[in-house]
């Protein structure tokens, strides 16, 4: 799974600055500044919290963030249009559920 900067502050990508840093506080908050309650380091994370917000709250690199995500998008969406559309070659075609051999062969007589 792919996660974005609106990801790790917990916003919509329609967040006002505002929210972005009521989130971003809110975060490094609930992080404790980098140290779990079990006193794992979490520094990793707190860095991609920090370029998070770098990022969402300039508003020239959140337009540029955006357009990135927004291509990243429609390449995915036409990935996926493409493998819906493609028809399936000749001899692939299987049935909804394929039914276990072992089971083939109790059916007929339950059934009769």
């Amino acid at each position: 799974m792919t996660y974005t900067y609106y990801d790790y502050l917990d916003l919509a990508p329609g967040a006002s600055p505002a929210r972005i840093e009521a989130a971003y506080a809110a975060v490094l908050e609930r992080f404790q500044y980098g140290v779990t309650e079990a006193g794992q380091d979490m520094s990793g994370l707190v860095r991609l919290i920090h370029a998070a917000y770098e990022v969402l709250s300039s508003p020239e690199l959140r337009m540029s963030y955006d357009a990135a995500l927004a291509l990243e998008a429609a390449q995915a969406d036409a990935e996926l249009k493409q493998a819906l559309d493609a028809r399936p070659a000749a001899g692939t075609i299987r049935l909804v559920q394929d039914v276990p051999a072992a089971l083939r062969s109790v059916i007929p007589p339950l059934a009769a």
